[in-house]
């Protein structure tokens, strides 16, 4: 064969060899003790937008997505638990787990998906304060990285018990380091407004409208004798159950219990059947814009689910366990 046919010929070989060109990311996952099911994927940093479905099929799958810069996936199971995976373009990183035990998941491929992979391992049996020590040390030792940045999001903000103390002396660490990283601005702008759902503190001004068009705000809530923002999505059962304890409550406070839940949906349709299936009575906003609503942003919710309980316009909690908020809004009513 001529040599100047074979060179072009042999780079499109090893092109097709990585399995995706230069303005894609692909993940090649193989489950152990899994032949078949579904789980989905979303980005917290709009590298995707909304929530995509993962196929599994033998015990594999394959994800390819555009990618023209690193950015964040985060796989959400079944079990409602989540691993993220950290892109870069024209690269394939390989996932292998164990369906029984998705603490112990690796991505190999890149760096900084390897830099994670040593985190979990960490983690994996590790307790909870524990867990927030490790994740702590790990950003304080890698602040310039993209794992950092989720670590922050997801153990100081998303946290059922967040800390957003630390979380502030975090970002400001980071920030030296990342200064054009987007989502990180996202974390700086929510770290400012969290004093907002501090203790003591009031509500910032908002205005939204709802399922059924009409228009929710601030205002309204601190008119109640209770309010209760929650925030959930149709994915995650758990914030469905906090509604359905939620609801006779609300039948008994004859008025004095004021509710908006805000969904974290792609899709508003759906969001409208569960909230409809539910027989939810009070303010339901669905925006679609998913944990880029800047709704979410204004009240510093990151988890899901998440809460906030407000007393006569002022918060007197937020990010209560379902069991504790239940008995908080018992206690003020």
């Amino acid at each position: 064969m001529n040599n100047k046919l074979l060179i072009p010929l042999l780079s499109l070989l090893l092109l097709a060899s990585c399995g995706t060109d230069g303005r894609h990311f692909r993940i090649d996952g193989r489950f152990r003790h899994l032949n078949q099911g579904e789980f989905y994927v979303y980005s917290p940093d709009g590298t995707i937008e909304g929530l995509d479905t993962i196929k599994i099929q033998d015990g594999k799958f394959t994800y390819e997505t555009p990618c023209t810069r690193k950015g964040t996936l985060v796989l959400l199971f079944p079990n409602f638990s989540e691993q993220p995976v950290f892109t870069e373009p024209g690269k394939t990183v390989k996932v292998k787990a164990d369906a029984s035990h998705l603490k112990e998941l690796v991505v190999e491929g890149t760096k900084e998906n390897k830099l994670m992979n040593g985190l979990r391992e960490q983690m994996a049996s590790a307790s909870p304060p524990e867990i927030k020590k490790f994740a702590e040390q790990f950003v304080r030792n890698n602040p310039a990285s993209l794992p950092s940045v989720y670590v922050t999001y997801r153990y100081f903000i998303q946290d059922d018990k967040p800390d957003y103390r630390k979380a502030n002396e975090l970002v400001a660490l980071m920030n030296k380091e990342q200064e054009k990283n987007t989502f990180l601005q996202k974390l700086t702008a929510a770290a400012k407004t969290m004093q907002y759902t501090t203790e003591g503190s009031r509500l910032p001004a908002f205005q939204a409208k709802d399922t059924q068009g009409n228009t929710v705000s601030q205002a309204d809530l601190n008119k109640a004798k209770v309010s209760v923002v929650t925030l959930w999505a149709t994915w995650n059962e758990h914030s469905c159950t906090v509604h359905r304890q939620l609801l006779p409550l609300y039948k008994q406070a004859n008025g004095n219990l004021k509710i908006l839940s805000i969904c974290v949906d792609a899709e508003k349709a759906t969001c409208l059947r569960y909230a409809e299936r539910d027989s939810l009575k009070w303010s339901v906003v669905c925006d679609g814009l998913m944990f880029d609503s800047p709704l979410i942003r204004q009240l510093s919710l990151g988890n899901v689910p998440d809460n906030i309980v407000i007393q006569n316009g002022r918060v007197v909690s937020h990010g209560l366990a379902t069991p504790d908020l239940i008995k908080k809004v018992e206690s003020l009513l």
